[in-house]
């Protein structure tokens, strides 16, 4: 299992990954037959926006590089909102690298946030996941992930 260190993104490299991530999260909207295209790409600009109004420095938002050594494997951003029964964690999105996955790293990465948010005392940890992304849906669930809603549509 690697082992992994985070850093938190520089402004070239959120710049870098704000551009791809709008794309890719509009590019599986539109997999997933939620929506056309056209209407997922202004819904993935909207929520970027809305989410990260201030960039890196939105409030309760953490965007980490994932390295194993010096070597950049992916990245993971979360954020962390107090709730009556204490903090709760939402990751956003979780990505490796094209060329290192099915190495470990998707699971190192979230074994590296759950560390992080345990010492904070952090009391869950939510995701969303496409129903499509089958091998992420099966890490998630090896890793103790539960499903809380599932929604779903019939093609005509």
């Amino acid at each position: 299992m690697p082992t992994l260190r985070f850093a938190p993104m520089t402004e070239e490299q959120y710049d870098r990954y704000r551009q791809h991530a709008e794309g890719s999260y509009a590019r599986n909207i539109a997999a997933s037959g939620a929506m056309p295209l056209p209407e997922a790409q202004e819904k993935s600009r909207r929520d970027h926006e809305t989410l990260l109004p201030d960039g890196l420095d939105s409030p309760g938002h953490h965007l980490w590089i994932a390295y194993d050594g010096d070597t950049e494997v992916g990245m993971l951003w979360l954020h962390v909102e107090q709730k009556s029964d204490g903090p709760h964690a939402f990751v956003f999105n979780i990505e490796v690298r094209q060329d290192v996955r099915r190495r470990g790293y998707g699971r190192a990465i979230l074994e590296t946030a759950e560390e992080w948010c345990r010492e904070r005392d952090v009391v869950s940890i939510g995701l969303n996941v496409f129903g499509f992304n089958h091998a992420a849906r099966s890490l998630y669930e090896q890793m103790g992930f539960e499903t809380t809603s599932v929604q779903m549509r019939k093609r005509l």
